[in-house]
This record gives C-alpha cells, sequence and structure tokens, in this order.
C-alpha cells in the first residue's frame, strides 16, 4: 500500500513538473522563424542582394 501511495506522489509530481515547457516554446519559435524565411525567401535573396551591391559599390568608389 505505501508502494502505492509513493508511486501516485511520484506520478503527481511528474505531471505537474513544467520544466520542459521552455523547450516546447523554443522549438516552437523556431519553428515559426524558418516559416517565415521559407515564405519570404525571395524577397530576403533580394534585399540581401541590394545590400551587398550597396556596400560593393561604396569599396569601389573608395578604391577609384
Amino acid at each position: 500500500m505505501k508502494e502505492q501511495n509513493e508511486t501516485k506522489v511520484g506520478f503527481r509530481s511528474f505531471l505537474a513538473d513544467e520544466s520542459g515547457v521552455g523547450v516546447v516554446e523554443v522549438i516552437l519559435i523556431l519553428v515559426v522563424l524558418i516559416a517565415l524565411v521559407v515564405i519570404f525567401k525571395d524577397q530576403l535573396t533580394n534585399l540581401v542582394r541590394t545590400i551587398f551591391g550597396g556596400i560593393q559599390s561604396g569599396v569601389n568608389t573608395i578604391i577609384e
């Protein structure tokens, strides 16, 4: 009988433990960020190319 009570207490404490909630939240945030990158891939690629093109123009201006 004592072992059953200890098992019930252990099971209840296991259910009440919320230490893994942080991991789930981080995984969900990463999934959302990856989905946004996939959805806006073309726009992000164009933005990065424009930025690096501006940097290259500035470098060429300084060199000449």
